[in-house]
């Protein structure tokens, strides 16, 4: 198992194959997931980005908002991005009517806080956590986190102090796209923590 965890990406809109990709390109194996029993053979989950509020529709449509809840809860480690984000949010600012999360993180998320005029964006970023160089990163209508809790890391503001990647346990969240750019330190974060999570689920049943 170590070096070698099975993941899944949460294949019900956006920017999956992505994300799969370079997940594999790390070591790992992917399991593309949209039912509860895909999701108990892995050992951590990405949600993609994409459209929060419709991949909050069909994670409810297809049977998986309790299921990667009480994941969340178990301790499973999660990588949201761009609308991964917000789902992993305690609580989202400017969601569409009845829009739901999964929750897990101690943050308040602003959806498209950029403004449509804005579309797209690259900066590179100082994310100390990660290490050098900067991370090239690639904003695409992008959320903001508004509000951090006592629990959350803070991994990388702009330069102007908006906060726009965060970690609380095993979960982290990035504003911006990594798997666009090919970025690989961030999955790299995630795969550590699912590796440690699938040990410990291995000897809690050994």
């Amino acid at each position: 198992m170590a070096g070698n965890p099975r993941v899944g990406v949460l294949a019900l809109q956006g920017d999956v194959r992505e994300h799969a990709a370079l997940l594999e390109g790390l070591g790992a194996e992917v399991v593309l997931v949209r039912r509860p029993e895909e999701l108990g053979t892995v050992a951590g989950l990405v949600i993609p980005g994409g459209e929060s509020s419709v991949i909050d529709k069909l994670s409810r449509l297809f049977g998986m908002q309790q299921p990667i809840r009480a994941a969340i809860g178990s301790g499973m480690p999660m990588l949201g991005t761009c609308a991964g984000l917000i789902l992993l949010a305690d609580t989202v600012l400017d969601g569409i009517d009845g829009q739901e999360s999964f929750g897990g993180m101690d943050i308040d998320v602003r959806r498209n806080a950029f403004g449509r005029q804005t579309e797209s964006f690259e900066t590179d970023l100082d994310v100390p956590a990660l290490g050098e160089p900067a991370v090239h990163a690639t904003f695409i209508r992008a959320p903001v986190v508004e509000r951090v809790g006592d629990g959350v890391e803070v991994l990388a503001a702009l330069p102007d102090g908006t906060v726009v990647a965060v970690q609380q346990g095993s979960l982290l969240g990035t504003s911006f796209h990594p798997e666009v750019d090919g970025e690989r330190r961030v999955h790299q974060r995630f795969l550590g923590l699912a590796e440690t999570f699938a040990r410990s689920r291995a000897e809690t049943h050994a």
